[in-house]
């Protein structure tokens, strides 16, 4: 995929690409720096335990497959989002897969996010391989779930106690995007 640049509500470019081996380091210090931003991921500061050999491994993988993706959202070379695809490795569920996305705190509001999932969509369909794409959300985030719906995903059921954080159980939505149909009821 050729990378593409966007102009955001706030002036700024947003140059969206696929991440290379060499990214991994940036990644890493990317992860750590939001997993104190948000309470929405499934993570905090110091659970995000790869290496950078490990990371390096993973984006490789990614870009040898046709059916994960590992999008960089970057503004003046630095990275100020990402958004992961993972598909299943055995054909009955090669097509469907999750995605996770985390933005920069300050780079909340002014459509990144958008973006970023609006690059996945196009690029599954050019796959030929990815049918399905799902995610969970945190019941209440509401910004991000009025995101999904505005996409096309739509609610698929609730995992209850899915996250629990500072002595409070959360519940997710798993939302889920068909992107065509064939042979389904």
């Amino acid at each position: 995929m050729k990378p593409r640049k966007h102009h955001l509500k706030n002036g700024r470019m947003l140059v969206i690409r696929e991440a290379v081996v060499e990214d991994a380091r940036d990644v890493l210090d990317y992860i750590e720096g939001i997993s104190g931003e948000s309470d929405y991921l499934s993570f905090g500061p110091g659970e995000f335990e790869l290496s950078v050999l490990e990371e390096e491994d993973y984006l490789r993988k990614c870009r040898d497959s046709d059916n994960l993706l590992y999008l960089l959202g970057l503004i003046d070379d630095t990275v100020v989002s990402t958004l992961t695809f993972s598909a299943g490795r055995r054909p009955r569920v090669r097509h469907s897969g999750e995605f996770g996305l985390s933005v920069r705190k300050r780079c909340w509001g002014v459509g990144v996010g958008s973006l970023m999932v609006d690059t996945l969509i196009d690029w599954a369909k050019d796959t030929q391989t990815v049918t399905k794409i799902n995610l969970r959300v945190r019941t209440d985030n509401q910004r991000a779930i009025v995101l999904y719906e505005g996409k096309g995903f739509v609610r698929e059921g609730t995992i209850r106690m899915e996250m629990f954080l500072d002595g409070k159980y959360y519940d997710h939505h798993w939302m889920g995007l068909v992107l065509w149909r064939m042979n389904v009821e």
